[in-house]
């Protein structure tokens, strides 16, 4: 007979191969057989359980928390869009404006917090500002002002931050 494709060689190579283990399995009696089935089933369905199954059911116990986790990210971009939303929608203020509410939010800080003015920069200098302070004059230098942070040196100690913030006013870079 002659060969009517090109992978009839490689399958009459691959009889002959196995050639051998046929044999062999036939002689073994039926008992043995029986025995080497189950364990090759056994051994399937181990590797069944590894490859497919353990990990299926690990990303199924761990997706309610990832997906929680997502949702708190989503929504803290929500946030934050719509704040930015907000800001470009606000009236635009003079320098003279942003600084005044700046010096303002300043005063509040007393004599933890001195501001120097340096062109359309305003450098905030901070000595032991508690966390909460810090975060509140931030939000009014972003909102009242319109004021953003371009840089900030600032190191934590026990009684707070101290350091110096650098926000850009007017509509500066």
């Amino acid at each position: 007979m002659k060969a009517t494709s090109a992978g009839q060689p490689a399958l009459q190579g691959l009889r002959a191969a196995l050639a051998p283990w046929r044999a062999r399995w036939a002689a073994l009696p039926e008992r043995e057989r029986r025995l080497a089935g189950f364990a090759g089933a056994a051994l399937l369905l181990f590797l069944t359980w590894v490859v497919a199954v353990q990990p299926a059911l690990r990303t199924l116990a761990s997706a309610p928390a990832q997906r929680d986790a997502l949702e708190v990210q989503w929504q803290a971009m929500q946030k934050r869009a719509a704040e930015v939303t907000e800001l470009r929608g606000a009236t635009p203020m003079s320098p003279e404006q942003s600084l005044a509410a700046l010096k303002a939010a300043t005063d509040r800080l007393g004599a933890k917090a001195r501001l120097s003015v340096q062109g359309d920069r305003v450098v905030l200098t901070l000595t032991n500002v508690g966390t909460s302070e810090l975060r509140d004059w931030l939000a009014e230098a972003r909102s009242g002002a319109r004021a953003r942070p371009v840089e900030a040196t600032l190191s934590r100690a026990a009684d707070g931050y101290s350091g110096t913030l650098i926000v850009a006013v007017g509509g500066a870079l």
